[in-house]
């Protein structure tokens, strides 16, 4: 049977002029009662004077006269930002909006965003000026202002701060704090109880040194945008070594302004050690140095892939992940021996602006030989909107902004100390592995290869080694080959130009 136009029209004004089943004379949701809950747990935390939200959501008014907007970005999940897909693990500090709290808002803002009895409204949440973990033990700060120029390249600039501890320390949480945050993009920080940071700031006529690539520091952390500062978990804690002095490595990016930067790492000690040995696991190891990143201009989408095989058993608690404009995809994943599968990570909505960790709500038992698979996808087309370059130009491995890195780092913890060394030469041993592999390509890219082995001056001299080992001449390394070409590369200089891999 086929209706008449008049019908439907008839029909349709019959059936939206009743209310829905089950929504007779409900109530609009109300700011003191539905949203304000949802809003001061989820937004105000960054959304307050002094903090990075670019406007205040503290009270009704405040949040009424951007209740569209934010309607707007709770639904497309834009905010609060979260950017790790359902996955085969639950986070501890998953920020994601719920399906229920997302139509609320909907709601609130299609009935004209009620207020409601202010009577009900919640009390804000308590938070700390200033310090967000509460005032340090300590507060180590730059000794003097790095001026950072208003146009130019990327700038790396070591920093030494001596702590001046008289005893072994034990620190349960770092939080960092940036001068400037609008020219600072991440930091690195390192431990330095040689005194060769000292003689290299010496050296060096303005403020801090040229970045030495961390070699002989101990490697322990960092802080990138998006960075949530919080104590150790399960009772873990960093171990700071009487007299070491802190080097901080910062990543400066101009904004367009001269400014000036003056930044402080404050430390909450614990009068406990560890509970526990631990360090990461980045995979690729160095933030993807040795992976051989090479994306042609206009590229849509390419690959990257890198796998770990894990020596020792582990515990997993926290995951990461990190590449900069062109990121897309991220993604991690636990094969067990018996093939089964776990992923830890996938985001697929990467975000340069906003890297965070990943806290697992329990740990994530890895026994030794389970394999840890990362899959990074890049776009370098026109239309990525994120593209720095335009038109879009080869992008391969490098520090600054618009060239490309990538690496998804695991937290892990083990029962003894020397299942963490082993598992600190098992990436050493992969690093080696990569090292080869880009040799044996002839690429000389961006990677500075050339001075990776030995004191080699060109790609052909670092080369002849590898190649004296291809006793069939076929321009590979077959298994047995590559035995003594890993030998050979640990032999050298190469992991400790690198610096360190975990913490030590």
């Amino acid at each position: 049977m086929r209706l008449n136009p008049k019908h439907l029209a008839s029909l349709a004004l019959c059936l939206f002029s009743q209310p829905l089943a089950g929504t007779e004379g409900k109530e609009p949701p109300t700011f003191s009662e539905h949203i304000a809950p949802i809003i001061y747990e989820n937004c105000t935390t960054c959304h307050r004077p002094g903090q990075i939200g670019p406007f205040a959501l503290t009270d009704y008014q405040s949040v009424k006269r951007r209740a569209r907007l934010i309607a707007e970005v709770t639904g497309d999940r834009i905010m609060p930002p979260w950017h790790a897909d359902p996955c085969d693990v639950e986070y501890s500090n998953d920020r994601s909006l719920s399906p229920a709290q997302i139509s609320l808002i909907a709601d609130w803002v299609a009935a004209g965003s009620p207020e409601g009895d202010p009577a009900r409204t919640p009390a804000l949440p308590v938070f700390h000026e200033g310090w967000q973990m509460g005032k340090p033990d300590q507060i180590a700060t730059m000794a003097e202002p790095f001026t950072v120029p208003a146009e130019g390249p990327d700038i790396y600039r070591m920093f030494v701060i001596p702590l001046n501890r008289d005893q072994d320390t034990w620190v349960k949480g770092v939080e960092f704090r940036p001068g400037d945050p609008k020219v600072v993009h991440h930091i690195l920080y390192f431990l330095d109880t040689t005194g060769k940071a000292r003689e290299y700031d010496a050296r060096d006529p303005g403020p801090g040194f040229r970045d030495k690539s961390s070699g002989g520091f101990r490697y322990m952390g960092g802080w990138d945008i998006g960075t949530q500062p919080g104590e150790l978990p399960y009772g873990l804690r960093w171990f700071i070594p009487k007299g070491a002095d802190l080097v901080v490595q910062v990543h400066y990016h101009p904004s367009g302004k001269k400014t000036t930067d003056q930044s402080s790492v404050g430390f909450h000690f614990s009068d406990q050690p560890t509970s526990r040995p631990w360090s990461i696991i980045p995979v690729p190891p160095h933030f993807g140095i040795l992976q051989g990143i090479d994306i042609a201009a206009g590229e849509k989408e390419r690959i990257e892939r890198a796998s770990f095989v894990i020596p020792e058993d582990c515990e997993a608690f926290s995951v990461n992940a990190h590449a900069h404009y062109l990121g897309k995809r991220m993604e991690m994943t636990a094969t067990f021996k018996d093939g089964t599968t776990r992923r830890l990570l996938r985001t697929t909505r990467w975000n340069f602006k906003w890297q965070e960790d990943y806290s697992f709500k329990e740990p994530v038992k890895l026994p030794a030989g389970t394999r840890l698979d990362v899959l990074m996808s890049y776009d370098n087309s026109e239309s990525n909107p994120n593209n720095p370059t335009r038109p879009p130009r080869r992008v391969r491995w490098g520090p600054a902004t618009t060239d490309e890195m990538g690496s998804i780092t695991l937290a892990v913890m083990f029962d003894t100390k020397e299942r963490k060394e082993a598992t600190h030469e098992a990436l050493r041993v992969f690093l080696a592995h990569q090292l080869i592999d880009r040799l044996l390509e002839g690429k000389e890219g961006a990677f500075g290869l050339s001075g990776q082995i030995g004191n080699a001056k060109s790609l052909e001299e670092a080369r002849r080694p590898l190649l004296a080992l291809d006793l069939n001449q076929d321009s590979l390394l077959s298994p047995d080959e590559r035995i003594p070409a890993v030998q050979y590369i640990l032999q050298s200089d190469f992991i400790r130009r690198l610096g360190a891999i975990g913490f030590d």
